[in-house]
């Protein structure tokens, strides 16, 4: 039995099956490739779902953790730390954002986006009736906060009604949104870009007009781009490129490029009329070692230009993946910004997947039919080129079997 097979069987003992993982066990990575426990060597294009940023073993990402790990790890907010207020001044400027909390995860960062929301609009007039829109197809997260604003029946059906006073609009028509709008709404909550959800942009024209129409009812606009943000498409976050400002904020993924943390942000406006001393809080939410990752991680962005980097390889991309779609009559359509890419296609696309990870290339899935490219940001024109290569030949091996 190989080392691979026995972590799988221990992990199948032990695991609760909250996850349908394929039979990889990963072991140690370096730049874009990563290495299984017994050797075999990957090239990855899922970056641990949108996560790495960097790829692995970046010498100075991984000596900023080893020195804080010997300084100190944890304090609880009870205290400030030097990290902490590194990482939140530089956050702040990078989003144009003015104040920020640091959370564990993506999810937590949306439960503390909708409470600030709840709170502002209560602040100015108390009542338990504020509502707030979501988008059909979003996908915010598992924990029922954020299950109850993620626009996908299948995720919340077993769960209960959750949160109360959600209503769902269409995602890119703003004439759905208006429709839903009442004098209880406080909030609508988006993905700059969908990902779960197919990796679907927001148009412009939508978002600069919703954005009108929560200035002109003040309502608050809550931005999610824990996934699309970071860099990955194409701009720092994906909003700059639209010529818009969120009131709320959520990052995480590759903000700590691997340590467990998110972040929620806001402006100074909304932050005088929500959470105060109480509201909300978080043992581990900003502690030292997830902060000096956050800290690096924006400093490694801005050294090795990676909004830049990515801007320049996407036509290259972007061509490469156009290609596939002229190629084969089962790849429907590309779409996407930067290196947040999705493949459509016209049957399941599991199959396809397995094969490729045979051939040495990791990819993930959003939804069953839709191939989703979010790979390191540093990922240079020969990954590309590998990646073409072992993909077509994976849609070619599929395309036989049909």
């Amino acid at each position: 039995m190989s080392s691979s097979e026995v972590y799988i069987k221990k992990g199948d003992k032990n695991f609760l099956h909250t996850y349908n993982r394929f039979p990889i066990v990963l072991d140690h990575g370096k730049g874009v490739f990563l290495y299984d426990a017994d050797g075999k060597e990957y090239l990855d294009f899922a970056a641990g779902i949108a996560v790495f940023a960097l790829g692995y073993g970046d010498e100075i990402y991984n000596n900023a953790l080893k020195r804080q790990i010997d300084k100190l790890i944890h304090t609880s907010n009870l205290y400030y730390n030097g990290p902490a207020v590194i990482a939140a001044e530089e956050l702040c400027r990078v989003t144009g954002m003015d104040r920020v909390f640091f959370t564990n995860s993506g999810t937590e960062a949306i439960e503390g986006a909708i409470k600030s929301a709840f709170k502002f609009a209560y602040s100015k007039e108390p009542s338990n009736e504020y509502e707030i829109i979501a988008m059909n197809k979003s996908f915010h997260g598992r924990s029922m906060g954020a299950l109850s604003v993620t626009g996908n029946s299948h995720y919340r059906e077993a769960f209960g009604t959750g949160l109360g006073h959600i209503k769902f609009a269409e995602f890119n028509d703003i004439e759905s949104v208006k429709k839903e709008i009442t004098g209880k709404t406080c909030a609508v909550i988006l993905e700059t870009i969908q990902g779960e959800g197919g990796i679907y942009p927001a148009d412009p024209g939508f978002l600069k007009e919703l954005r009108a129409i929560c200035d002109e009812k003040d309502i608050l606009l809550i931005l999610d781009e824990i996934q699309c943000g970071m860099g990955r498409s194409g701009n720092m976050f994906a909003f700059e490129e639209y010529g818009i400002r969120p009131d709320i904020l959520t990052v995480a993924k590759a903000l700590g490029c691997g340590v467990p943390v998110g972040a929620f942000l806001m402006t100074e406006r909304v932050a005088e009329k929500s959470l105060s001393p109480g509201d909300h809080g978080s043992t581990y939410g900003g502690n030292p070692l997830v902060c000096a990752a956050v800290a690096t991680v924006l400093d490694e962005f801005e050294e090795h230009e990676i909004v830049s980097h990515v801007r320049s390889l996407t036509p290259y991309l972007e061509e490469k993946l156009d290609e596939l779609v002229s190629k084969y009559d089962i790849v429907k359509e590309r779409r996407g910004k930067g290196f947040m890419q999705g493949l459509e296609f016209t049957v399941p696309v599991v199959d396809i997947i397995k094969e490729c990870q045979k051939n040495g290339l990791l990819i993930i899935s959003a939804g069953s039919n839709i191939i989703r490219f979010v790979p390191p940001l540093i990922i240079e024109k020969e990954h590309i080129d590998r990646m073409f290569e072992i993909l077509s030949e994976a849609i070619w091996i599929h395309c036989q079997k049909i």
